[in-house]
């Protein structure tokens, strides 16, 4: 007798209580891009009050994203090991805590190591969300509808971030934006252990505490030399940083491959989709993030509107983003990856290049369109690009490579803030130092060459000529420095387009989810209820 072999086994479609739990997740991601958003509005107020240097400012917005870059893929390898959600619930409620210490902060320093901490607890959520969304939406139309949605949840946060921001700056007090995070985990810590199953990887063994310190050291001294390069340009200090980095990284990819339970499976690197997609995705952060740097200072200080105006001019590109996001699994059932990516880089590159006709005295409409078509191309090449790298890996190490998707995209936003930042601080501090009224009084000159911010809080104190002959200076500065780094960003999205059309060009159509590459798989997920 003819027997017929099986056939294959549907994926399990999720019900609504997985539904549900994407809802908490999402609530989670919302947050986590807020606490980002809302600091860039409130950089002209926190740098009247803390009166922080330009370093230090630089230092108080990206050392969020340092650490978290630092800390992901031990996250995410954490919750591999101890289950996902319980280490989403423990960032959670230290995220809450943290973020009263950051709220309170009387000055530079305090406020600097309250963002380090902030970034610890947040590297517990993004691997730990998008790892449980790849286990709870095993079927791939489901998976890649709930990704576009965990893609939306970030996009929604930028665009709620400033105008919550803005309407809490209108009445309070710059640290007030911090306090924004305590109802969103609140609700997170009730709801999460309801509608949330655990998984963890049965197969996982001891965590190896030499591979984390490694990992972190690694990534911190690469962060911090390239921050000093740019900053300083080539010294012994930032040559040793980022070669110090580089060795400890080459050791540390050596370990991994002797250990046998490796914090990641390095063999997932010799995958071409997913070492293609993680560069891209890196580097299209790095563009946005680096850019975006600038437009609430422009908005506030160049400009002159209040915060609250701000946020609400703020609204259209974040909108849009969340627009093209949506619409990505869509567009991917239709085109192949290579084509989305490729597209849409060249959009954000136009878009960018946009920015570089913005002007001291007429630039908002230029900057709201430049940044509505930033947008629109940038929305489908986060989600194409993270489902890429995830889908690639096994099952049951979901953690360790959503740790590895959200560590290269974390860098990729600090790099950003770093390089960019640091191109544009350089050119203003130029062209205030060799601008500068006549007569300004040192403390004062020193505090206008920092920060736009301080150029403004000085201002209001000189006689009135003087005040308009400094805010002129440093305006121009200031917008030299957007117009610049703008341009850089074009050139980085225009070429890396080009690498994801040739990277990813045997990327067929989607039909609605990635199919993952053959990579040897081990013992699948337990789940509990």
């Amino acid at each position: 007798m003819h027997t017929t072999p099986d056939a294959p086994t549907a994926p399990r479609r999720a019900g609504r209580r997985e539904w549900i739990g994407l809802v908490v997740l999402s609530l989670a991601c919302l947050l986590y891009v807020m606490d980002l958003t809302v600091l860039h509005l409130a950089v002209p107020q926190l740098s009247e009050d803390l009166r922080p240097s330009s370093t230090q400012l630089l230092w108080i917005i990206d050392v969020y994203g340092f650490m978290v870059a630092g800390a992901l893929v031990t996250m995410g390898t954490l919750g591999d090991r101890i289950g996902r959600r319980r280490l989403l619930l423990v960032g959670a409620a230290a995220f809450g805590a943290v973020s009263v210490l950051a709220a309170f902060s009387t000055t530079p320093e305090m406020l600097i190591v309250s963002r380090a901490l902030l970034g610890l607890a947040g590297a517990t959520v993004a691997p730990s969300t998008l790892s449980l969304i790849f286990a709870m939406f095993p079927d791939p139309r489901q998976r890649s509808r709930a990704v576009g949605i965990w893609i939306g949840a970030f996009s929604a946060g930028s665009a709620v971030g400033p105008v919550l921001g803005g309407l809490v700056l209108e009445r309070f007090w710059w640290g007030a934006v911090f306090l924004l995070a305590l109802p969103v985990m609140g609700a997170l810590l009730v709801l999460g252990p309801k509608v949330l199953a655990e998984y963890r990887d049965p197969g996982a063994g001891r965590l190896d505490l030499l591979s984390v310190g490694m990992s972190v050291t690694a990534l911190l001294a690469v962060v911090y030399g390239v921050k000093q390069l740019v900053q300083d340009g080539v010294t012994v200090t930032s040559s040793a940083a980022v070669v110090g980095g580089v060795v400890v990284g080459v050791l540390w990819t050596r370990r991994q491959g002797r250990l046998a339970d490796p914090m990641i499976d390095v063999r997932l690197f010799g995958i071409r989709t997913f070492r293609s997609a993680l560069v891209v995705n890196f580097t299209a952060i790095f563009v946005m993030v680096g850019y975006f740097l600038f437009v609430g200072q422009y908005l506030q200080l160049v400009v002159g509107l209040s915060p609250l105006v701000a946020g609400l001019w703020s609204l259209p590109s974040a909108v849009a983003f969340v627009i093209a996001s949506q619409a990505g699994p869509r567009v991917v059932a239709r085109f192949r990856p290579a084509t989305v990516v490729a597209v849409g880089l060249a959009c954000a590159a136009v878009g960018l290049g946009l920015l570089t006709l913005v002007a001291v005295d007429h630039g908002l409409t230029v900057l709201v369109v430049a940044s509505v078509v930033v947008a629109i191309g940038m929305g489908p090449v986060f989600g194409l690009t993270t489902e890429l790298v995830v889908g690639s890996a096994p099952a049951e190490k979901a953690g360790a490579a959503s740790g590895v998707s959200e560590t290269a995209a974390e860098l990729g936003g600090a790099l950003g803030i770093a390089a960019l930042g640091s191109v544009g601080a350089a050119l203003y501090r130029a062209g205030v130092a060799s601008g500068l009224p006549v007569g300004l009084p040192a403390d004062a000159a020193a505090a206008a060459r920092d920060t736009l911010g301080g150029a403004v809080a000085v201002a209001g104190g000189l006689p009135g000529p003087t005040a308009e002959a400094l805010l002129a200076t440093a305006r121009a500065s200031f917008v030299a420095g957007l117009q610049l780094t703008s341009g850089v960003a074009a050139v980085v999205a225009a070429l890396i387009a080009v690498v994801a059309a040739v990277a990813l060009r045997d990327r067929p159509a989607t039909s609605g989810s990635s199919e993952p590459d053959p990579v040897p798989a081990r013992d699948g997920c337990i789940v509990e209820a």
